[in-house]
């Protein structure tokens, strides 16, 4: 692939000496200028037209995000975001960033990341990728006021697992067809594949899943559109059959409401 023109923005000067001195493996990036905000990153950004950025959320004054906002179709780079917090990722997503590193920066990480450019930016999706990130970010009114939300939100849709050592997984919850505990882990099963994510099955359940998933036991939920049929066993309790004839135990605690939401009927 080409050289990739590449700016680094980041408040601390240690952490960007120390991406700087990591990039330093990778023949393919050229470090065309360092910013330590948001207005010299924008100057520069003019100045050197940079295939790519490498760029902190947390600054003084302005954040990363704000950044975005303000650069226009045909200068908008590829993004890869590099922060010590793990909450903004489905946010940095939304905004079709190509990778979200967690500080410090691991080299294996930073080879995945490097690649996924390498992926998405070739000279014929390029400017595509431009197009879609001010799609988003630039959407105004009549007025001129520019609306931030984007009409499409990554958690409405997908699932999104982020351990900070491997790229992001954003699985479309259509596509689960369960999930289970493991230890402080939760183990997501679609058809072919598992996936392991650091989550509470209370949280999961009440503030990130969708309607159409139901807890049938205290270590398991089940996507219902994959249930086959229900198995009743002794003192109340179930086995569940899915469409890939896996079979779930039901709890007594959690089996009523199964039974409602299987028959359609939500209020219980």
């Amino acid at each position: 692939m080409k050289q990739l023109k590449t700016l680094l923005v980041d408040d601390e000067y240690s952490a960007i000496e120390g991406l700087a001195i990591r990039l330093e493996a990778f023949s393919q990036i050229e470090i065309v200028g360092y910013a330590r905000n948001v207005a010299d990153a924008l100057a520069l950004i003019s100045k050197t037209e940079p295939d790519l950025i490498f760029l902190d959320i947390e600054m003084p004054g302005q954040s990363g995000f704000e950044l975005i906002k303000q650069l226009q179709p045909e200068t908008c780079p590829a993004i890869i975001f590099v922060t010590a917090f793990h909450q903004y990722a489905v946010q940095a997503f939304e905004v079709r960033a190509l990778d979200y590193l967690l500080k410090p920066v691991k080299k294996e990480r930073l080879a995945e990341a490097i690649a996924r450019v390498a992926v998405n930016l070739d000279i014929g999706s390029s400017k595509q990728h431009m197009l879609e990130v001010a799609d988003i970010i630039q959407t105004g009114d009549a007025t001129g006021a520019v609306d931030t939300a984007p009409a499409y939100r990554i958690e409405q849709e997908k699932l999104v697992i982020q351990d900070g050592h491997h790229p992001a997984q954003l699985i479309p919850y259509r596509e689960i067809v369960w999930i289970d505990a493991a230890g402080d882990y939760m183990c997501v099963h679609t058809s072919t594949e598992t996936f392991v994510m650091r989550a509470r099955m209370k949280s999961l359940i009440n503030d990130v899943l969708p309607d159409g998933f139901l807890r049938i036991h205290k270590s398991t939920i089940v996507n219902l559109q994959y249930v086959v049929k229900l198995e009743p066993l002794m003192n109340s309790e179930y086995n569940l059959v899915l469409t890939n004839q896996k079979s779930l135990k039901v709890s007594r605690t959690y089996s009523r409401q199964l039974k409602l939401s299987l028959s359609g009927d939500k209020t219980g």
